[in-house]
């Protein structure tokens, strides 16, 4: 495209100039909309464009040149180029020349993944002196350079961002913004300190109260939005919503008039399935309300039921952590009182819930004659093959899945709730993390369950930046008894895991686009000192076996902290089995970790004191809360409730996350992790 205006110039000598400049626009397509050199405005032209007027210009100008080609430079992903013009720019240059090598200087540290070195840079800058093009940038560069760690930094430098920017990257400011909002957990923004004329901010932390307070509602939360957009006309979430609570103006609430429960009835797996029926219609029946203030695990001292194997030549049937294949009692238990949920959809006794056994046709079968029956949602199936057919089915019914299936299928009509290990390995990371902790060994056994557990926990662990962690393997009982008899022990070292790291992409914010982190160079198996956290799965009787092992290694004061799943606790522990875990951790859900004293003896007591099923009886409740609120889970990003399995919440996909109780053994008791 030509300059719209080009002056005339009379003297001859103008002519070679401007003939070679509109040759060149000519040749371009990148060809920047004004000829006139302007650091502290756009750069939209081409590296080669500017380099050639670098080469082009005298030396009054040719600096301004050079400082545009390497913005453009790095536009076009060329960083090692970028980097040689700025080692070449000269020493002197003036308080504007300098601004903008600043801002350069920060992005290309940051392209190699310096942020210390470039929020340096930036706290040296005056944000007042730059331009708006330049003030865009330079936040945008405080917000990669933040990592999307949600902080008041982060959110001051959006809100400071955001009147600089149109369009599309508006929108996705103002996203931002509120995303960073959500992923704050709530004590930490309830204690953020503001300044008193920080009134954008507090208007932003205001519609999060709001979305706290009424998110569980639709139309509650509709008519509390219209009275904050009332009391903050001038905030810019006021004026253009975050895309999320513009969805809500049109959200409309899941019919569950008719459910269809999926389940095999018949059967391997029809013991797991009796639980689950269970606890959906107890929750469906019984009366939310408040839980006794939180307490220990409840310890009944009757002896555990026996827990055989899980059921042979269906691996993916087991969805409890530690699943047991027992008869299920006689007797169901009567409608005790569910632990309560601020977000939980009240309990509709006028529902209509029709079972439908899997075991006796196909899914494609079942699913057929649960719409020809009127069902509006349907609440399973159980077994993965079984998801992954529904997953592939198209069904325009509304699906709560009850497994999830290798690949996850984003359908706006269907969403995941299993209770398998992987999700437990993935809310460990989590815990682990978040203890200080970043050298774990994973102690898993040497099967397909180990394998599964150690790659969701590594996952789950790189996306939060850990380094490969070191996995090994330990075989049966036996074994282990073996190695505690011949004094070997178990020596805290593995072998790393690696898994594949999600696709990396750059980060483009305000017109710039900066690297992703480059893959980690995987790590050198660590032997002892390294470790500082370890991760067992394992029965209670092969940790019984494990602690001591390790012991045996480290000594008995060792500071490594010891962590293991649920699948280690069960009923009939004595007090001389605590003692000997004494300092290990462990999650389990809330129902067994004394949210709900009363409703866990009720539970036990129906289930002979197997926990498993207890834990599978409380899946069916919460499958029963998440059922009255699919919409919510499907439309609402940052939806989350209080069940009884955890602290539960969907992601993008609607794969529902359960944030877990941890628990810990000290001096023979057994007391929650705060």
């Amino acid at each position: 495209m030509l300059p719209s205006k080009i002056v005339r110039h009379k003297a001859g000598r103008f002519v070679p100039v401007l003939l070679a400049g509109l040759i060149l626009a000519a040749c371009t397509s990148q060809e920047p909309q004004t000829s006139t050199v302007n650091i502290q405005g756009p750069a939209t032209g081409s590296s080669d464009y500017y380099l050639q007027q670098v080469q082009q210009s005298s030396d009054d100008s040719k600096t301004d040149w050079q400082l545009l080609a390497i913005r453009a430079l790095m536009k076009e992903g060329k960083y090692p180029q970028a980097s040689q013009q700025l080692s070449l720019l000269p020493q002197k240059l003036s308080a504007t020349q300098q601004q903008e090598r600043q801002l350069l200087d920060a992005q290309l540290r940051l392209s190699n993944q310096d942020r210390n070195g470039a929020q340096q840079l930036l706290s040296q800058l005056d944000a007042s002196a730059l331009s708006k093009d330049q003030q865009a940038r330079y936040y945008a560069l405080q917000i990669a350079a933040l990592q999307g760690q949600p902080s008041l930094p982060l959110l001051r430098a959006y809100i400071a961002q955001e009147p600089l920017l149109q369009g599309d990257e508006h929108q996705q400011n103002i996203d931002a913004t509120w995303q960073t909002l959500l992923q704050m957990p709530q004590e930490q923004a309830n204690n953020l300190v503001i300044n008193a004329d920080e009134n954008t901010l507090q208007g932003w932390l205001d519609l999060l109260n709001v979305w706290r307070a009424s998110s569980h509602d639709a139309e509650m939360l509709k008519s509390a939005i219209k009275e904050w957009q009332t009391r903050y006309p001038q905030n810019p979430a006021a004026k253009t919503l975050p895309t999320p609570l513009s969805q809500m103006q049109n959200f409309t609430q899941a019919s569950t008039s008719t459910i269809a429960l999926l389940l095999p009835l018949n059967g391997q797996a029809q013991v797991f399935s009796n639980a689950i029926q269970q606890g959906f219609n107890d929750a469906k029946n019984g009366v939310l309300s408040a839980p006794p203030p939180s307490a220990a695990p409840a310890e009944t001292g009757e002896p555990a039921a026996d827990q055989p194997a899980a059921i042979p030549g269906e691996a993916n049937t087991v969805v409890s952590p530690a699943a047991a294949a027992i008869t299920p009692p006689d007797q169901p238990a009567t409608q005790p009182a569910m632990a309560d949920s601020a977000s939980a959809a009240p309990a509709d006794n006028t529902a209509q819930v029709k079972v439908y056994d899997t075991s006796a046709q196909s899914i494609q079968q079942v699913m057929q004659q649960a719409q020809q029956d009127g069902a509006t949602l349907v609440v399973g199936p159980l077994l993965k093959s079984s998801v992954e057919q529904v997953a592939n089915s198209q069904t325009t019914l509304n699906v709560l899945a009850l497994n999830e299936p290798e690949q996850i299928q984003n359908h706006p009509n269907l969403c995941y709730f299993a209770l398998s290990p992987e999700d437990e390995a993935r809310d460990a990371a989590h815990h682990i993390w978040e203890q200080g902790k970043r050298q774990p060994l994973l102690l898993v056994p040497r099967s397909a369950l180990g394998d599964r557990v150690s790659k969701a926990f590594a996952r789950e662990w790189q996306t939060l930046g850990g380094a490969d962690v070191l996995q090994q393997q330990f075989g049966s009982e036996a074994e282990l008894k073996q190695g505690i008899n011949s004094g070997a022990g178990i020596a805290l070292s593995g072998t790393p895991l690696s898994v594949a790291p999600p696709a990396a992409q750059s980060i483009s914010i305000a017109g710039l686009s900066i690297p992703a982190p480059q893959e980690r160079a995987p790590a050198e198996a660590t032997s002892g000192g390294a470790v500082d956290a370890v991760y067992i799965v394992s029965t209670q009787d092969e940790l019984q076996l494990i602690k001591p092992m390790i012991a045996m290694r480290t000594g008995s004061r060792s500071n490594i902290a010891l962590y293991a799943s649920s699948r280690s606790f069960k009923a009939g522990a004595g007090p001389d089995f605590r003692l000997e875990m004494e300092g290990l951790q462990f999650s389990d859900i809330p129902l067994l970790s004394g949210a709900n004293p009363a409703l866990m003896q009720q539970a036990a007591r129906s289930f002979n004191n197997d926990y498993s099923l207890v834990r599978l009886y409380a899946m069916g409740m919460d499958a029963w809360i998440l059922a009255n609120n699919f919409n919510q889970m499907r439309q609402m990003p940052g939806f989350a409730i209080d069940g009884n399995t955890g602290k539960l919440s969907a992601s993008q996909d609607c794969v529902i996350n359960r944030k877990l109780t941890w628990n810990q053994y000290r001096q023979g008791q057994i007391v929650q992790v705060p």
